[in-house]
């Protein structure tokens, strides 16, 4: 309530909403529609939040694993040569370039045979490179690079049944010269696991030196497949791969963003947060068409105090703006107990997810799936606050409209027959 209303008219909108015998069905609902109110904005905070947090992590863990900008050769081999890897780090925005070579190929352990992508890359891009090094779950990546040894995904790695020191063998391909195919063994010791709890890196992902993945192959030293670049802001990926494009001019290169080469799930995760705005919103609404219902059946009750009210001199727009004060207020009380749950909701919810877990028993034990759901990140973004508070505002302001005007339709004669 603003501190340039009159007293009177404060005093007055207290007065309606102070509970008395006759109207006291009324506060009763308009109690219930403040805490409507607190409840649609504490859910709409805690849902967007979640749903913030889970889209963060889904899209670091897709960014975290590749580049923010992406360099591919249609012909399937980029010579990523000293210039033009110096001119990609003197780019604005780049803070790391990384050249890979991937290749599908066998593992062999233990009688057992999986299907892997590898992945070769320098020791120093792998031991940068948060996503592996902070969710390393088996052995050390000390040794990568200084002798064979592989890096793998933890699920890989059990499906197996290897640890740290056992040997892998790595089947590859080669084209002989009559045009045949014959296959490639190369023995690598199994060195470090790590565990990102998504199942295609988990599962089937492994690292190896890229030097030497290079000899298996019979590739020459630049040959890679693509050229990851790491961007110190990853939105900037579009304008960083526009700029590359036309800076580097060439026919041979295709360079893509991450954005680009994840457009339909990031699509799909944007819809999907827009229309849960839009529903949970609903509960908002709902709360503030209690707040018209029960406002404007206190104008009913009220009709004799507002006919005694103007015949004893009071203005039209004095009692509009009492009877608009009163309802605003359920309205705005109800939007700050929201906002405050909320938050406090939010920055509680790593203990309140450990408690549903424990309370359902769906703990994870180990599952990556199940923990990645019980572990309920959690991303509360100041725009997304602001936005729920502001239209629960406006939708309060808009629902205490309504019955201030029906206060003006209370005609002194009418009001006082029955008084």
């Amino acid at each position: 309530m603003s501190d340039r209303a009159p007293a009177v008219e404060r005093w007055l909108a207290w007065r309606y909403l102070a509970t008395r015998q006759r109207e006291g069905f009324v506060s009763f609902i308009a109690i219930f529609s403040l805490i409507g109110v607190a409840l649609g904005v504490a859910t709409l905070i805690v849902v967007l939040s979640v749903m913030g947090g889970f889209r963060q992590q889904l899209l670091g863990r897709i960014i975290g694993m590749n580049g923010h900008v992406v360099i591919t050769a249609p012909g399937g081999v980029v010579q990523a040569t000293a210039e033009l890897l110096e001119k990609l780090r003197d780019t604005p925005g780049v803070r790391a370039v990384r050249p890979a070579l991937e290749r599908q190929a066998l593992v062999a352990a233990n009688g057992l045979t999986r299907g892997a992508m590898l992945r070769g890359v320098r020791a120093d891009d792998l031991l940068t490179r948060d996503i592996v090094t902070r969710n390393i779950v088996h052995g050390e990546l000390g040794a990568f690079g200084t002798r064979p040894g592989v890096v793998m995904g933890d699920r890989l790695r059990q499906i197996l049944n290897v640890s740290a020191g056992d040997k892998v063998t790595l089947v590859t391909h080669r084209l002989n010269e009559n045009g045949t195919i014959a296959p490639r063994y190369s023995d690598y010791d199994v060195l470090a696991s790590f565990m990102t709890r998504r199942y295609e890196f988990d599962g089937a992902l492994l690292f190896v030196p890229l030097e030497m993945l290079q000899e298996d192959l019979e590739y020459g030293h630049n040959a890679v497949s693509s050229i990851d670049l790491e961007l110190a802001d990853p939105a900037a990926g579009p304008r960083v791969a526009r700029e590359l494009r036309r800076s580097l001019s060439r026919d041979d290169l295709k360079i893509s963003d991450w954005l680009g080469l994840n457009a339909r799930f990031v699509g799909a995760l944007q819809v999907e947060r827009v229309m849960m705005f839009v529903i949970l919103t609903l509960i908002v609404v709902v709360a503030a068409m209690n707040v018209v219902a029960s406002f404007t059946m206190l104008v009913r009750v009220k009709r004799g105090s507002i006919a005694i009210l103007r015949t004893m001199g009071a203005t039209t727009p004095t009692i509009v703006h009492a009877f608009f004060l009163a309802a605003a207020a359920v309205g705005l009380v109800g939007t700050a107990v929201g906002t405050a749950l909320g938050l406090l909701i939010c920055a509680n919810m790593p203990s309140i997810g450990r408690l549903l877990a424990m309370i359902t028993g769906a703990s994870g034990g180990g599952n990556a799936e199940v923990d990645f759901i019980t572990s309920m990140p959690v991303r509360v973004q100041a725009f997304e606050v602001v936005t729920i508070v502001g239209v629960a505002i406006l939708l309060s302001l808009a629902a205490a409209a309504y019955p201030a005007w029906r206060s003006t339709r209370v005609e002194p004669v009418e009001g006082l027959r029955y008084e």
